[in-house]
């Protein structure tokens, strides 16, 4: 899928630390995040089981893939797809916009 290579490639840029622990997959991370934007949940309410990685851990995936303007590129990312598969209609769009 090309938005998680998109995530993959922007976040590729985070510096890695030694010593200390392996980081934690992006796509667990990504999946954590989704989570509790769209369960409305704290980062503390993560379940660290399901997701591979903690609450905190989302968070600074989050706040680091923010600090590397990931969310534009993933955006153009998306809507490329879309425009690919012809999903995307912007006549549809723009009706629905309150004027």
């Amino acid at each position: 899928m090309a938005a998680g290579a998109a995530v993959a490639a922007a976040a590729s840029t985070a510096p890695f630390r030694r010593p200390g622990r392996l980081p934690r997959n992006d796509r667990a991370a990504s999946a954590g995040i989704a989570h509790v934007r769209t369960i409305g949940c704290t980062w503390g309410q993560v379940p660290t089981e399901q997701f591979g990685c903690s609450g905190v851990t989302c968070w600074r995936r989050l706040r680091d893939w923010t600090e590397a303007d990931v969310w534009p590129q993933l955006h153009q990312v998306l809507l490329e797809e879309l425009r690919v598969a012809g999903k995307l209609d912007l006549e549809a769009a723009l009706q629905l916009i309150p004027l």
